[in-house]
């Protein structure tokens, strides 16, 4: 399966629930790939990969046969992305079925994973519609704060407009204890029903403590509140199927 990680809107844990998820589901016995489409490469640099010889770019503008893919341990791989990335907007507006060039990419070699994540950019541009073209599902992080609120209606409404759909929500930086926190989270279970994963994803400290060293939140510490909720939201997505 093949799932974009998208929202217009930045520090939602875009990046940080592609790189755990993708940890989570390697703890459950499967085989994954991520996908950085990202410019800003922040999923590349979570990982401890710097300066990568080819990315992710290469392989959209055709300068390398197929997608760049660096081992990060064993059933994790990943395809790096840079700031040469920006460029490639401009490179692929000229070109033929330029929405469809990561479709075309991952043909060869899908069947060899369980899952695909894609760490989409945060916006709608010709990167991020390649991604969800590509994309069997999209999956939308949501922060419990009434600007992300107010930005996941405006991405529902950018994806209508080009005839597609979000498939499910999951909140991101939650904190019980805080009322508006639980007001939000009701809204949007009230607006999107089943769409919305029963897990969510508290704030701790640790998330960003492991990306500073380079290393997933399972890696960085399995016991703590963070590991927890994304391996249950990992188990959620393997039974959502």
């Amino acid at each position: 399966m093949i799932i974009s990680i998208c929202n217009f809107k930045g520090g939602v844990a875009k990046t940080s629930s592609t790189m755990n998820i993708g940890a989570g589901l390697v703890q459950q016995g499967k085989k994954v790939l991520l996908i950085d489409m990202d410019p800003q490469f922040n999923l590349t640099t979570s990982f401890g990969v710097m300066d990568p010889e080819t990315t992710v770019y290469d392989a959209l503008t055709k300068k390398i046969d197929g997608l760049p893919i660096e081992k990060i341990k064993e059933n994790l791989e990943l395809v790096p992305s840079s700031i040469d990335l920006n460029k490639a907007e401009v490179e692929l507006s000229s070109q033929f079925k330029r929405e469809e060039r990561l479709t075309e990419l991952l043909a060869p070699i899908r069947d060899q994973y369980d899952y695909i994540l894609i760490d989409c950019p945060p916006s709608l541009g010709l990167l991020t519609i390649n991604s969800l073209v590509a994309s069997d599902e999209i999956f939308v992080p949501v922060e419990p704060e009434y600007l992300a609120l107010k930005g996941f209606a405006v991405l529902e409404q950018a994806l209508d407009n080009i005839g597609m759909t979000l498939d499910r929500i999951f909140i991101t930086k939650f904190d019980r204890r805080n009322i508006l926190h639980r007001d939000i989270a009701q809204a949007l279970i009230d607006h999107a029903g089943v769409r919305v994963f029963d897990t969510a994803i508290r704030r701790n400290i640790a998330i960003p403590e492991a990306i500073a060293n380079g290393v997933d939140i399972f890696e960085y510490d399995s016991k703590c509140n963070g590991a927890i909720d994304y391996l249950n939201l990992t188990k959620e997505i393997i039974e959502h199927g």
